[in-house]
């Protein structure tokens, strides 16, 4: 019985993948191993589930059918385990998470990992990207994004705070080429940028702001990584523009100083996703329990 619903579920995931490399990624199987297992369902059902060719695969007119019933039986399963999960006293089993990269390294994972000592049957797998992963066909628990949600029916959302984008500099920086203490004063200085989709983030926003001309900053160095934006910035190359998160850290060891006071641009949302179901595992819900507890001093670079 145990064979038969690992090769049910293997179909599943390579219609949901569209080829057996991804779906064996997926599975953290071999795609040998993935090939193995639909061959020997296609062996016992008497049918071929897909059509092979050299442009991948699709579904038979049997194997949509297969598909289907298999589809609603599993959703069951996952609906009847859910609802076993929810009478539980503790979380258990393997919570699987996305979270953007450097977000993930720095908030997500030290708040989730103490879940582990909390509930010794939990396990972790956390994901770093920072694309937008299908909860369902990648198999997420749960995911972090920063920014607008897209409308869709087949996620629940929780907003756990907003992002915020403070002006720093290195002290010797400012000891050098001196302290800008409103918008204006920032003509001539270097700056450093975050570039990203198009953008210098930060400095797009503020020039956006100001008239034209009013400004002229001289970005000397673009980069698509914040950590590296923010070590240029601490050997004293210009102002940047961090998240109040990374900055913190920072502005506690004295390398980076906060410039314009409270000035702050660029509020981004950040919500934790889940798939939509009637029952919330207790494994996902422990997780967005202690985000929302801990998460909004944290973006506050508190």
């Amino acid at each position: 019985m145990n064979d038969r619903l690992t090769g049910i579920t293997t179909f599943v995931r390579v219609v949901e993948a569209g080829n057996f490399s991804l779906a064996a990624e997926r599975l953290h199987l071999t795609r040998s191993a993935v090939g193995k297992t639909i061959a020997r369902l296609e062996q016992r059902l008497g049918v071929l589930l897909f059509h092979r060719n050299t442009r991948g695969l699709s579904l038979t007119p049997e194997g949509q059918t297969y598909y289907d019933r298999c589809l609603r039986a599993l959703n069951e399963l996952d609906a009847a385990d859910a609802e076993l999960d929810n009478g539980r006293r503790e979380p258990q089993g393997t919570l699987r998470v996305s979270a953007p990269k450097l977000l993930g390294r720095h908030c997500i994972t030290p708040i989730l990992m103490a879940l582990l000592d909390r509930y010794p049957e939990l396990r972790l797998d956390i994901t770093f990207n920072d694309r937008v992963a299908d909860l369902v066909e990648e198999g997420f628990d749960l995911a972090i994004r920063i920014g607008p949600l897209a409308d869709s029916a087949s996620i629940i959302a929780r907003r756990l705070g907003k992002q915020y984008l403070a002006l720093c500099a290195a002290p010797a920086y400012l000891a050098t080429r001196g302290t800008p203490e409103d918008i204006p004063a920032l003509n001539g200085h270097s700056a450093l940028a975050y570039h990203r989709s198009g953008e210098d983030v930060g400095w797009h926003q503020l020039l956006a702001e100001t008239a034209p001309g009013d400004l002229n900053i001289d970005i000397r160095l673009r980069l698509d990584d914040l950590h590296s934006l923010a070590d240029a910035a601490v050997s004293g190359a210009g102002l940047v523009w961090l998240p109040n998160w990374l900055l913190a850290r920072y502005l506690h060891n004295g390398v980076l100083v906060p410039v314009l006071g409270k000035i702050q641009l660029i509020p981004s949302e950040i919500h934790a996703v889940w798939p939509h179901t009637r029952y919330l595992p207790a494994k996902t819900r422990a997780a967005i329990d202690v985000l929302l507890a801990q998460m909004p001093p944290l973006l506050q670079g508190n």
